[in-house]
């Protein structure tokens, strides 16, 4: 063989072997090392999620791995159809869900009592869901279920899974008074609309109302509704 081939050959021997060792090395290490990666993600990444929902504050907040990240009023169950209380799981997770009830079928769409997002419950019939009549928020007038507003939601549906917890509680405890706070006034007004109605059935009873009862009135209309 000539002696310039032979050279030439060698050196081109010489410059492949170590590429070809070191795309081994990186073929070797590459599999090794992604798949611990994505499971570190994703074992961060899942927290541990629970639905607090306190039927006296009318409200419910969001907790991951025991911290409190949102907090929403609700609609609740009222006293002759009340929410159910305990320990429950998200059960399923339904966009524009059809609603049935005693033999009612109602499509996705703006008459739909359930709205367009659907979180069931470990108890059969029961879920937290979105409102045709979104004035019931912050009041106990459901027929057991939670009730949110769209805005509250969209932020809620987006964040939760099936499997969360959601824990439902009838009264007020450390827990609950720790992350709600006090009663807002509003929540007591709410309840008490009978003195309105009072002075709207009897306008006869007195003629002359002076522009400071009539600002009083409407203020007080507007607080009940």
């Amino acid at each position: 063989m000539n002696s310039r081939v032979s050279a030439a050959i060698l050196s081109a021997v010489s410059f492949l072997i170590p590429a070809a060792v070191a795309a081994s090395a990186h073929a070797q290490s590459t599999p090794a090392t992604a798949p611990a990666k994505t499971a570190s993600s994703l074992a961060s990444s899942k927290a541990n999620r629970t639905i607090l929902v306190s039927l006296e504050d009318h409200r419910l907040a969001l907790l991951e791995d025991g911290v409190v990240k949102a907090v929403y009023p609700v609609a609740v169950g009222k006293a002759s159809t009340p929410s159910p209380t305990g320990t429950f799981t998200i059960v399923n997770h339904v966009i524009n869900p059809t609603y049935y009830h005693h033999g009612e079928v109602i499509p996705p769409g703006p008459e739909n009592p359930v709205g367009n997002r659907w979180m069931g419950l470990s108890v059969a019939g029961y879920g937290i869901h979105g409102t045709n009549a979104p004035r019931s928020i912050g009041k106990a007038v459901s027929h057991g279920c939670i009730r949110m507003s769209q805005r509250d939601l969209d932020k809620l549906f987006a964040q939760v899974r099936v499997g969360d917890t959601v824990e439902i509680v009838a009264e007020r405890d450390e827990e609950t008074a720790a992350i709600f706070g006090a009663p807002s006034a509003a929540q007591h007004s709410v309840a008490a609309p009978a003195p309105v109605l009072t002075a709207m059935a009897a306008p006869q009873a007195s003629p002359a109302v002076s522009v400071s009862e009539v600002a009083a009135l409407a203020t007080a209309i507007s607080i009940a509704r």
